[in-house]
């Protein structure tokens, strides 16, 4: 079975498209060559390699990127991970299935913790969001991505139980579940 190349885009690939790309790794890697960047590239958001490694995933061997340098990669799934990467998805990736998925910015909510643990409780938040969501639906987006020719383009919400529900239910394997 030859891999599908997957894409996880977010502005500076520093926090959110880095876990997603040690999850995809750790769940999918038999079945996807896992691949983050951004619109711009940060650098490796620290507490972001911290909060993986608690959960056993080390992501320090990954490295910020422009999406401009994957442009010789036939990527078969883009996923945004947040706002400003689905709003200026570089139109090289457009012809690759996208998906949105908007997780909230670590870097951002940490601004308001009153201290070190609860700032990093706020990465911890999104690495969980961001894993049960690359656990439970890429198989199914994967092979969405595959059956459905008329599906280009699905957007899931983070519902108040932080799950993650595509916007259109007649998505086969992506419901939610009841």
């Amino acid at each position: 079975m030859t891999k599908k190349n997957v894409l996880f885009l977010c502005t500076g690939n520093s926090c959110r498209s880095q876990m997603a790309e040690g999850w995809a790794r750790l769940f999918h890697g038999d079945k996807i060559e896992a691949f983050s960047a951004g619109i711009e590239a940060h650098g490796m958001n620290p507490n972001a390699m911290q909060v993986m490694k608690e959960a056993g995933v080390d992501i320090s061997g990954q490295s910020s990127k422009l999406a401009s340098s994957l442009t010789d990669i036939p990527l078969d799934l883009v996923i945004t991970v947040c706002g400003h990467a689905d709003e200026n998805c570089p139109a090289f990736l457009t012809k690759a299935k996208l998906v949105h998925v908007g997780f909230d910015d670590p870097p951002k909510l940490a601004k308001e913790a009153a201290s070190e643990e609860a700032a990093l409780d706020c990465y911890r938040r999104v690495r969980d969001e961001i894993r049960d969501f690359v656990r439970d639906k890429l198989s199914a987006l994967i092979i969405t991505s595959q059956n459905t020719g008329s599906v280009d383009r699905i957007t899931f919400t983070i519902t108040n139980d932080e799950e993650a529900v595509p916007s259109s239910n007649n998505l086969p394997g992506l419901a939610a579940p009841s």
